[in-house]
């Protein structure tokens, strides 16, 4: 799909539709709506008039031109309250219409600015969110089905405007941050017999090489010399061999690691020893979807390039049953030579990102950021629609938390208070697997403290933010949150250098 600026007037465009909008309570159209109402006979001023259009948010009317315009047909997208309206709901309503306009066949659209002006809105930040509510809201993960279904993709998006550097700018921003997160939903979309830990290290030097970005991945006889046995511990009952996979992104001159971004990269996950129940089983393919995180953000940031040196580090592997696989009761040594007694084989996820994170502190990470689907107790906790947070520092925190804000994605910060250590305190070891029934999540985040010495720190627990349905720029199937968040927390951090 293209989406491009245009100077001029939307009412002479050539296309499949003319998308305009209109406010919840407004009596009469707004200044561009009105143009091309002029062009159609007040056909929008009657609906308006009559409460066949309403402007209620993500409310789509279609009407016919009668080729009154050169357009086939006009779109007008309802935005909500003019006083209410923000960049998320602009962004979630131009995917709204983007995907109702595809239901009804039409490849070619022409659209106003969403939201240009409307409650201290800016043109740039309007246009971003366009492109990127735009290639967000008609992802679809297709690539097994072998019938393909009758309909037609959108292929052409034209933004019109006043200014074409500014909107093409915009554009191309929206577009490098949106492929970027379908970078990650492909990949955690992708069956586990084909997205093995082999192939994230593939896409890792995929990226490295099309972006000329550093990547190293180190293979089994590393690790054992590195001492990082979890990792290898996990990866036992696998015949698919583990990788750590390190990405590396060189924004400015100076040496040394501003960032570290740690993603955890269980391509399956079938609990070990410790099964999980059938149920939904198939969904523990996107175990991954910390690893995809962090290589996507690495991919956005390619090319947007920002001064700031961040580096990826994803240790991938499968989580399997077998003769071979670790049990309940071992005790495994990370690489910061901590012990680890396993209570439970399907707390692995934070057993891998120990040595994940050992190998960051070791290789002088400034700042790290976790990103992992690590307990089903921060889905109980706060549900399908935000990601968890946790820290030991409250400044760097602050720093992530707003740009989730700023993305658009829920996030919510969770305690960490010294007490909860208590609970992961083992008999036989340093630190126990899981603290038990009680703030699972925490005790998850207590543990994963245990091997970031004193290096600031944040972790994500992602397991919530889900959608079983399309709604605004999610799409069934992975969400690819945290992408948009960490890009916006990169690149701010690259503005204070």
């Amino acid at each position: 799909m293209d989406i491009k600026a245009v100077v001029g007037d939307v009412t002479a465009i050539k296309t499949g539709a003319v998308l305009v909008t209109h406010f919840e309570g407004a009596k009469t159209p707004e200044p561009e709506t009105a143009a091309v109402d002029k062009k159609l006979g007040g056909v929008i001023a009657n609906l308006i008039k009559q409460g066949d259009i309403k402007g209620k948010l993500n409310e789509t009317t279609l009407v016919f031109s009668s080729s009154k315009l050169p357009a086939e047909r006009v779109a007008v997208l309802g935005l909500g309250k003019k006083n209410e309206l923000t960049l998320k709901k602009a962004r979630n309503a131009f995917a709204e219409a983007s995907r109702y306009l595809r239901s009804k066949s039409i490849t070619n659209i022409a659209s106003v600015i969403i939201g240009d002006g409307a409650n201290g809105i800016k043109t740039v930040d309007a246009v971003q969110a366009m492109a990127e509510g735009a290639i967000l809201g008609l992802y679809a993960f297709k690539r097994y089905q072998t019938k393909k279904e009758n309909g037609t993709d959108v292929k052409e998006i034209v933004i019109v405007g006043k200014d074409k550097t500014v909107i093409s700018k915009a554009i191309t921003r929206g577009k490098i941050i949106a492929n970027a997160v379908n970078y990650a939903r492909d990949m955690e979309n992708e069956p586990g017999n084909v997205m093995t830990p082999a192939r994230m290290a593939d896409n890792a030097r995929q990226i490295a090489k099309k972006y000329n970005l550093k990547v190293e991945v180190l293979e089994k006889a590393k690790m054992k010399a590195l001492g990082m046995g979890g990792l290898i511990g996990v990866s036992q009952g696998s015949q698919q061999p583990p990788k750590f996979i390190v990405l590396t992104y060189k924004g400015r001159s100076s040496p040394g690691i501003d960032i570290a971004l740690v993603g955890k990269g269980i391509t399956f996950d079938s609990g070990g020893i410790s099964i999980k129940p059938s149920e939904n089983m198939s969904d523990m393919k996107d175990d991954m979807s910390g690893g995809a995180t962090v290589l996507s953000v690495l991919l956005a940031v390619a090319q947007l390039k920002p001064a700031v040196n961040v580096t990826a580090f994803v240790p991938a592997t499968e989580n399997l049953p077998s003769g071979t696989s670790y049990k309940p009761g071992d005790i495994l040594k990370a690489m910061n030579g901590k012990t680890m007694e396993i209570l439970n084989t399907d707390a692995e996820g934070r057993l891998i990102l120990a040595d994940a994170l050992s190998y960051a502190v070791k290789n002088g990470a400034k700042a790290i950021v976790d990103v992992a689907t690590l307990t089903g107790a921060c889905q109980v906790a706060l549900g399908t629609l935000a990601t968890g947070v946790f820290t030991n520092n409250q400044t760097l925190v602050d720093k992530v938390l707003a740009a989730g804000e700023e993305a658009g994605e829920y996030a919510w910060q969770l305690p960490m208070f010294e007490e909860y250590g208590d609970l992961i305190k083992s008999d036989i070891a340093d630190i126990k697997n899981t603290g038990g029934r009680y703030a699972g999540a925490i005790t998850a985040a207590k543990f994963l403290e245990e091997f970031v010495d004193k290096v600031p720190w944040v972790h994500l627990d992602l397991t919530g933010p889900i959608s079983d349905k399309d709604k605004g720029i999610l799409v069934k199937g992975a969400s690819g949150v945290p992408v948009r968040t960490l890009i916006n927390f990169v690149l701010a951090q690259s503005k204070k250098k």
